[in-house]
Formats: structure tokens, C-alpha cells, sequence
């Protein structure tokens, strides 16, 4: 038995219509390489598992052919654009390697960098008082390919914050400006969770307002524990993974992070 035979047919009551229903579940199973040949599953056998129209079928394959993910050809079939995914890279082990990567694969562009209070959850994770100011760094990122990868929002203390200038970001990652001057970057607390886009983000990363973004807060510390970098990542759920690995010997403890089933009151790592 197989997920999509318990699963029962989409349904229009959740707010979304059915063909963008439709669009969203082949997006994501096409970015996740689900389909190795490169061809999506004809319309009738797509009819049978989503429990719909072919109408409706026909709307959600427009949809993703408009968006450039798939290519339809008459009598034929569909066809993922460029063909099947490629095999997934190997996932780093180092944090200082990743941050190195991602200022390697992508073109950055600095939108603001202003001192400002932070918001009372990141004062809070940065042991900040109430109202003292932090450095406050916003940047878009672009991938290989020039479409909008990523948005990054880091609050740096504002004592160990002074080098953090538009300038020299245009130059440097935030990480080796603080690398520069001395910061050594120790405990490492992440958390990666799933958000709808609302419309400025939307606008930023050239995508559709509520569609998925995965959200990374990472609070990095430096060898004396304290709190020196608030990082949060928001980078549209087709375009971007996370991936890790976790050595044997910790799999049975906390490094190997942990599932947390909540409400809404969580204020991130800690």
C-alpha cells in the first residue's frame, strides 16, 4: 500500500482550489526528483489518484508549464524542463563550510543594514536588554541560475557589530567580517521549520504569496558561549534544501537535533 491510496481526494474546502492543489503537490515531487525519466504521469492516471477532473488536471499542468517547471507536448505527455533531477551533493559537516559555500554559489544584494532595536524574541536569544540597539543586516540572494534564492535577516550585538556596513558586506560574508575581527564561532543552535510567504517576500523572491518557504533560525555563539549572530533564512521550498548528517556516535543525543510538536508560542532556538 502506498500513501496516495489511503489518501483521500483533494478537497476544495481548504481555501485552495483544486488545480493549484494539484500544482503544489507535482511541484514539490518534481523539485524532490520523484519522477527519475523526467516525465509526469498522464493526465487519466493523475485523474485517478487526485480524484478529480481532467479539466482540473489540465489547470494544475498549465500552471506548473506557465511557471516554466515542466514542458507539455501534444500527444505526448509532460516533461520536466532540463529533464531529471540530478543526484543530491553530499551535505558538509562543517557550518563555517556551508556559510563558505552559500557565499560561493550565490550573488549577494544588500537591502538594509541599520542599528535598530530587534524584535523581543531575537533580544531575548541575544541576551540584549530591553530596547538596546543591534546591527540589523538584510540581503537577498541570487543562485547560479540569477533567480532569488534566499532572504537572510541577522542581528549582530552592536558591540561586536561596528564592522557590519552595507560596504563591507558588498565584500565579504557576515561571518568572515566577524571572523576578521576576531570572533571564533563555537555552539551552533538551529531550527528549520515551514511558513507561508506573505507578499513582501513574496515580491523579494519572485514567488507566490502563501506559497512554502522554509524558514532556518540559526543562533550561532562564540567560544565563551555567548550569543553573537541571529540568522534567519527564508528560502522558497522549491528552489532550496537542507540537508545533514549526523555522525554515528550522535545519533542517540541531542546533536542529533529533535522534533518538537508545539504551539505557536515557541520563540526559537535556545
Amino acid at each position: 500500500m502506498t500513501l496516495s491510496t489511503i489518501i483521500p481526494p483533494l478537497s476544495a474546502t481548504k481555501g485552495i482550489a483544486l488545480h493549484r492543489q494539484i500544482f503544489l503537490v507535482l511541484r514539490d515531487e518534481i523539485s524532490r526528483g520523484m519522477y527519475p525519466d523526467g516525465a509526469l504521469p498522464k493526465e487519466e492516471t493523475l485523474c485517478e489518484r487526485f480524484g478529480v477532473s481532467r479539466i482540473t488536471v489540465r489547470r494544475g499542468l498549465n500552471d506548473l508549464a506557465a511557471l516554466g517547471v515542466v514542458e507539455r507536448r501534444h500527444g505526448r505527455g509532460t516533461f520536466i524542463v532540463g529533464g531529471p533531477s540530478q543526484a543530491r551533493p553530499a551535505p558538509s559537516l562543517s557550518i563555517i563550510d556551508d556559510l563558505r559555500k552559500t557565499a560561493m554559489e550565490t550573488v549577494v544584494q544588500v537591502l538594509e543594514v541599520v542599528q535598530d532595536v530587534p524584535p523581543l524574541d531575537v533580544a531575548k536569544l541575544l541576551l540584549l536588554p530591553a530596547d538596546e540597539k543591534a546591527v540589523h543586516a538584510l540581503r537577498l540572494r541570487f543562485n547560479s541560475s540569477g533567480a532569488p534564492a534566499m532572504i537572510t535577516d541577522a542581528w549582530v550585538p552592536a558591540s561586536i557589530g561596528r564592522r557590519v556596513t552595507e560596504a563591507a558586506l558588498k565584500k565579504k560574508a557576515l561571518y568572515e567580517i566577524l571572523i576578521a575581527q576576531g570572533i571564533q564561532f563555537g555552539r551552533v543552535v538551529q531550527e528549520t521549520t515551514a511558513v507561508a510567504c506573505d507578499p513582501q517576500r513574496a515580491r523579494l523572491l519572485r514567488t507566490e504569496v502563501g506559497a512554502p518557504l522554509l524558514k532556518l533560525v540559526r543562533l550561532m555563539h562564540d567560544l565563551d558561549a555567548s550569543p553573537v549572530l541571529h540568522l534567519t533564512a527564508y528560502m522558497p521550498a522549491d528552489r532550496a534544501r537542507i540537508l545533514m548528517e549526523i555522525p554515528g556516535d550522535s545519533v542517540n543525543t541531542l546533536f542529533a537535533g529533535q522534533i518538537i510538536i508545539d504551539g505557536p508560542d515557541q520563540n526559537g532556538p535556545d
